[in-house]
């Protein structure tokens, strides 16, 4: 397979996620505009959720940047980031509409810390068939938000039955904190890019 119909597949399965998530903001009974009140928490975790999945389209565009060839184990990987991933509409759906309870915050926070771990595979699966000098490896570094991601997802994880709205404001920092989409790649390349030009 290529590399291209991998980034073609992906990014039609990431479309359909956000085409989902928008269909679960139902149209309020009332046609004020108090009766979209109601729908707050809703709209708030569609938002977040929206967020998290173009984050994640975002980064993962960037990551395949680095790759020039395509193996089995790198389409189980992405395969396995995509199935969560998929996993985000209905969980977004679930906290939105029960946003005090503390097994959809939960719930929530174990979908998007696996969808971390699963990016985090699919980076060493490229890094592993690179091999020894891998760009990719070159390029990541140490990867501390990275890790103060699994730090933040864990906590709000723990936070749960004791807050739902501090676990929930870990999510959002995570967010937050990936906001600005991960450069160092894109850096990297364009400076190749400029030399090689030069």
């Amino acid at each position: 397979m290529s590399k291209s119909r991998l980034e073609a597949f992906s990014d039609g399965v990431i479309a359909i996620i956000i085409t989902i998530m928008v269909l679960e903001l139902h149209v309020p009974t009332g046609g004020e505009l108090h009766s979209l009140w109601p729908l707050w928490p809703t709209f708030v975790s569609y938002g977040l959720s929206f967020a998290y999945v173009g984050i994640y389209w975002n980064n993962h565009h960037h990551l395949f940047q680095t790759v020039s060839r395509v193996s089995g184990g790198m389409l189980w990987a992405n395969l396995n980031l995509l199935f969560w991933l998929s996993l985000m509409p209905f969980c977004s759906a679930w906290m939105g509409q029960n946003h005090r309870a503390s097994a959809p915050a939960l719930l929530y926070g174990l979908v998007l810390l696996a969808a971390a771990i699963s990016y985090t595979v699919l980076e060493h699966t490229i890094i592993c068939l690179q091999g020894q000098e891998s760009l990719l490896r070159s390029l990541l570094g140490v990867g501390r938000k990275e890790h103060l991601s699994i730090v933040m997802y864990l906590l709000g994880i723990g936070l749960c039955n004791v807050s739902t709205l501090l676990a929930q404001a870990c999510y959002v920092f995570v967010a937050l904190l990936w906001l600005v989409p991960d450069r160092r790649i894109e850096r990297a390349l364009g400076k190749g890019q400029g030399k090689s030009g030069s």
